[in-house]
Formats: C-alpha cells, sequence, structure tokens
C-alpha cells in the first residue's frame, strides 16, 4: 500500500519541474466571520457533490485500474478532471502576472498542455484500488469568494488526510475546484506558481508548454504535444 503521505501527494497532483522544489505553504482562504456564518451545509451542496462526484470516478478508476492501463486510465479521468477542475483559470492564475505578455495562441497552447498534463498525473499516480476512503465533510463560504470543501481521505489501516478544495463560480456559472489544500497550508496552485515561474524566468513561456508535455508523456501520455 503506498505511504499515507504519498497518496495525498498523488492527490493533489503535485509534479516536480526542478530538483527537490519546495513545498508552497499557502494557508486556505479565511472562512467568513463567525457573525456572518452561514447555517451548517447540507450534504448535497452544488460544490460539495462536485467533489462527491470527482472521488466517485476517482475510485472507480483506481478499482478498474490494473485492467484499464494508462490509456484506459487517462480515458476515464478526463471528462472528470476537465469537467471538475477549472484548468484554464488555474494555468493563468499559476503564470500570475506574465500570463498577459502572452499571445493568446500561446496561452492556449499552455491550457492544453496543462490539461493533458493534469489527467496523465493522475492516471498514472492512482494505478490500483488499495482500500482508500474519500469522504466529503462539510463546506463553508471563504471571505474572497467561493466555498472551502473539506474532505479527508483515509488510506486502509492509515490515519486520515486532510485535502481541502477551494471551489468557486466559473464564467458561466456553473462550481469548479480552483485549488487544493492539503492540511489547510500546502496549496496547489501556489505550487505550481513556483514550479512554472522557474521555468519561466530559467528558459522562456514556450518552454514550459514544451516541459509539461514532456512530463505527460513520460507518464505514458503517447500524444502529449
Amino acid at each position: 500500500m503506498k505511504s499515507l503521505l504519498s497518496l495525498a501527494f498523488f492527490l493533489l497532483a503535485i509534479a516536480s519541474y526542478a530538483a527537490s522544489p519546495a513545498l508552497a505553504e499557502t494557508p486556505a482562504p479565511a472562512a467568513t466571520p463567525a457573525h456572518a456564518a452561514t447555517p451548517a451545509s447540507p450534504a448535497g451542496t452544488p460544490a460539495m457533490e462536485l467533489v462527491r462526484t470527482f472521488y466517485n470516478t476517482l475510485t472507480e478508476t483506481m478499482k478498474q485500474g490494473d485492467k484499464l492501463g494508462f490509456e484506459g486510465r487517462y480515458k476515464m479521468l478526463e471528462p472528470a478532471v476537465t469537467k471538475v477542475f477549472n484548468l484554464p483559470l488555474m494555468a493563468r492564475h499559476a503564470v500570475g502576472l506574465g500570463w498577459s505578455k502572452e499571445t493568446a495562441e500561446d496561452q492556449q497552447k499552455l491550457v492544453d498542455a496543462f490539461t493533458r498534463f493534469s489527467i496523465a498525473t493522475y492516471a498514472s499516480r492512482f494505478t490500483k484500488y488499495d482500500g482508500e476512503k474519500f469522504d466529503v465533510i462539510d463546506e463553508k463560504p471563504v471571505a474572497s469568494g467561493g466555498v472551502m470543501v473539506e474532505t479527508k481521505l483515509t488510506p486502509n489501516g492509515g490515519d486520515p488526510v486532510t485535502l481541502n478544495y477551494l471551489v468557486r463560480n466559473d464564467e458561466t456559472g456553473t462550481p469548479r475546484i480552483m485549488d487544493v489544500y492539503l492540511d489547510a497550508a500546502i496549496s496547489e496552485l501556489a505550487t505550481r506558481r513556483a514550479e512554472f515561474n522557474a521555468v519561466i524566468k530559467r528558459e522562456g513561456f514556450h518552454a514550459l508548454v514544451g516541459s509539461l508535455a514532456e512530463k505527460a508523456k513520460q507518464m505514458g501520455l503517447v500524444k502529449a504535444g
């Protein structure tokens, strides 16, 4: 069975670009003040159902992992990942201020590469089911907008790990995941930003697109570029 910490990081889909990059410890957005707090969230809120649906797809993929192989897992996860995560906005935020300097064509190339890389990461990491349990606990509004969906991942025979999802509505009003926090401190988006900017500073924007494509190929995706 995978170690508890490794499994948590697999779920966050954090992959290194440089040797031993530091994790970005960024506190999750603050919840609204107590005096403005809303009643306890019902089990079926849109944001909670969004995360729960993704967990169900991930679990089912893991259970069929050996039979599906990488390509089958990728195809099974692709619609879920692209629906649940706001990958275009995540890519834009990960690049940061440099995003506006790039052409629309180059921006789209990065979004496409980032999307394939993200799906490939899940397909390559979650290869089999070992009795892991994913629980969606609650959601709380955050002061900066959206809600934080609180979940826990419990390995078979291990202690649970807290995973929180920042969910905000996209331009169509549909709730989608914007960030993932491990133990309310390690932000996937902040980690991506550190990685992406290191590559851009060292080699340029186009190198980042190529790096994402190469990472996806290494994980097993044939048409990664």
